[in-house]
């Protein structure tokens, strides 16, 4: 193909994608009844009233020591899930990877069930497991480790595969097992990856968790939903703000063991 009709083609094609996306769009607000100019308007407004009732008052600040009870135990959960996931996760990305699975038959059902459960949006694990075990802990906790559990094997058969198969052939070839390729080669190869994902995780899991409280009624997003029903503003943005700062003390927490020991 000449250069010319190439990048006429790509030309055309960028156009009519361009041109989709417009339609649907405009469809997309058509069918909702979305005016632009109305959402614009209320923007101002919308910024008042937050300024006006984001600021907590004498009895949110006395509510302060059970929103720290239920935030610590939405960072317990979220900190367990994402650790206890990886663990399983890692055994199932050695049964998937290329370079260390023991059969081929063990790598298509290690990948489909990292797909399955890393395409399944938290919220939705949360829903389909308060049919198993109601509002409680359990419920978040599940719904938390499924998607990690998705996510690490995933990225973990990615990140054994880029390790190479000559360090596992090199060690076959002086007659090392399994096992002993498995913790001498891939394991220490993957090591610093690994830690870095989880730490990952955990950032994400506590911000996921506030969202899985709301629908499951228990931690940190059980007593926002709450206090926000019932009006509370001030206790609700008490809970808003001490999310934020542990967010933000984990992940500078995170950041600096990235530093130091990766």
């Amino acid at each position: 193909m000449q250069p010319d009709a190439f990048f006429r083609r790509r030309r055309i094609q960028s156009a009519l994608f361009f041109i989709a996306m417009v339609a649907i769009t405009y469809g997309g607000m058509v069918l909702t009844q979305f005016d632009l100019v109305q959402g614009l308007s209320v923007i101002p407004r919308a910024l008042a009233w937050g300024i006006a009732n984001f600021v907590p008052d004498e009895r949110a600040w006395a509510r302060l020591p059970r929103i720290l009870e239920k935030l610590q135990e939405t960072v317990l959960i979220a900190v367990a899930s994402s650790t206890i996931a990886s663990i399983f996760g890692l055994g199932l990305a050695l049964l998937g990877a290329n370079t260390t699975r023991p059969h081929p038959w063990f790598s298509l059902p290690a990948r489909a069930i990292a797909s399955i459960f890393r395409n399944i949006d938290v919220s939705v694990w949360a829903l389909i497991l308060l049919f198993s075990f109601g509002q409680s802990g359990f419920t978040g906790f599940f719904a938390l480790f499924f998607v990690t559990l998705g996510f690490i094997t995933r990225v973990m058969v990615e990140t054994i595969d880029e390790v190479g198969i000559e360090p596992v052939e090199a060690l076959r070839a002086t007659g090392a097992g399994y096992t002993a390729i498995i913790s001498q080669s891939v394991i220490p190869a993957c090591l610093p990856q690994l830690i870095s994902w989880v730490l990952y995780m955990i950032e994400t899991n506590i911000r996921s968790a506030t969202l899985v409280g709301i629908l499951t009624g228990t931690g940190i997003g059980f007593l926002f939903d709450l206090y926000f029903k019932n009006f509370s503003y001030g206790s609700a943005s008490l809970v808003v703000l001490a999310t934020v700062a542990v967010v933000l003390l984990i992940e500078t927490v995170s950041n600096y063991i990235r530093r130091t020991i990766l």
